[in-house]
């Protein structure tokens, strides 16, 4: 960089001399006064100069952008802004919002339907080079429980992440939208929990780095045609080296689906496994971890979970409409044990992700030996006020920095 700006310096240097030696030699032809040319020289060649040298800046910064590329050469497809404008036309149909930025449906020159995320200026945290490390790193992803992303968009100010389209949206929709042509029967329930496990035990533990998502939520898990569930949104997500047993970072995430560990910034994959417990509940419940139109008693899963445990009357937290969940009862318990054991306040005593699909396949038992003292908003007492002062910065947080 240093070099390419002595040779900038040089280059004015040598036509700054030449134009006012050019200029000179044509006002002496012309007769103007020594001092009026002079004057005249140095204004004419001092701008020449600089346009000549702004030109060549520009190129060079478009050189020094296609370097970023070659230099990442496992990126997936590349798409030019205009391309994007093209497929989304104008970016017409939104089809979702997030913390980032908003989703629009689209569709390719040769009918391949997409998501098209578009980062909005002025909270993307990460200069070009990192959002094309991140980008890479996304791009490289191939599980049939993670979302694939297609192809990216970073020209000038413009940041846009395409994704496959998947037809049925996101979980959320699925367990909280209460409406019959929404209601999931047991198995595509059961199914749906298999499928995050799986996408999640990949992220963890099949990569060459162990990836952290930081943002495990129904909205972040999308269904397709054939119900298969995938994890989305890697917006919060950072990488653990192998030899790397855990990691300092600043509070990430979303409210209600935080583990305890957060509140020190140093954490590991585990606060996955804890917000996957979360999950698994709202799944199983049909409800959101916090619901303001329960009795108070009832407004948090979580905290009505720990008294159920210990009463012994877990399935009074089912929804009595839905007999199909019902006809499972012994079924739905241990899938309740089974987000238990993820919602251990203690982190090491959470399961890995690879144990809990090896538990939903039947080919683990469940640890019985459970603290049934969960983490909750409500047992930190004065710490409500944490998750409110945090909310905002959370909720405006940028795409991942630097790995």
């Amino acid at each position: 960089m240093v070099a390419k700006r002595l040779r900038f310096f040089l280059l004015f240097i040598l036509l700054f001399n030449f134009f006012i030696n050019v200029i000179i030699s044509l006002a002496t032809i012309l007769g103007v006064s020594r001092t009026g040319y002079n004057l005249f020289a140095v204004i004419s060649a001092s701008m020449s100069a600089i346009y000549i040298c702004l030109r060549a800046c520009k190129k060079t910064k478009r050189s020094e952008e296609q370097d970023d590329i070659l230099n990442l050469p496992r990126l997936p497809n590349r798409f030019s802004f205009k391309d994007l404008k093209i497929a989304t036309e104008n970016f017409g149909h939104k089809i979702g919002q997030g913390g980032f930025g908003s989703v629009f449906e689209g569709k390719l020159a040769d009918d391949t339907k997409i998501a098209v995320k578009r980062l909005e200026d002025g909270i993307i945290g990460q200069g070009r080079k990192e959002f094309l490390a991140e980008v890479e790193t996304i791009g490289n992803l191939h599980h049939i429980n993670v979302v694939r992303l297609i192809g990216f968009c970073a020209e000038k100010s413009h940041r846009l992440l395409v994704f496959e389209f998947m037809e049925n949206g996101s979980l959320e929709k699925w367990i909280f939208g209460r409406t019959p042509d929404t209601v999931l029967d047991w198995q595509t329930k059961v199914k749906i929990i298999i499928d995050i496990a799986k996408g999640l035990s990949y992220l963890h533990e099949e990569c060459r780095q162990r990836i952290a998502h930081l943002d495990i939520k129904p909205q972040n898990i999308l269904i397709d045609k054939n119900f298969n569930a995938k994890v989305a949104d890697f917006g919060l997500a950072k990488l653990i080296d192998r030899d790397q047993r855990e990691l300092n970072t600043r509070m990430r995430g979303t409210i209600g689906y935080l583990a305890p560990e957060w509140l020190t910034s140093t954490i590991t994959e585990k606060v996955d496994v804890f917000s996957f417990g979360i999950v698994v509940m709202e799944i199983v419940c049909g409800r959101k971890n916090f619901e303001h139109s329960q009795p108070e008693d009832g407004a948090r899963l979580i905290s009505l979970l720990q008294e159920k445990v210990k009463i012994d009357r877990l399935l009074d937290m089912v929804d009595r409409n839905e007999i199909d969940i019902q006809l499972y009862g012994e079924k739905v318990v241990e899938m309740m044990r089974l987000a238990m054991w993820c919602l251990q306040t203690n982190s090491s005593k959470r399961p890995s992700m690879s144990t809990v699909v090896m538990v939903l396949e039947g080919n683990l038992s469940l640890e019985t030996d459970l603290d049934y003292n969960f983490f909750t908003s409500a047992t930190l007492n004065a710490n409500d006020h944490i998750y409110i002062a945090i909310s905002s910065e959370i909720n405006n947080s940028h795409l991942s920095g630097p790995r």
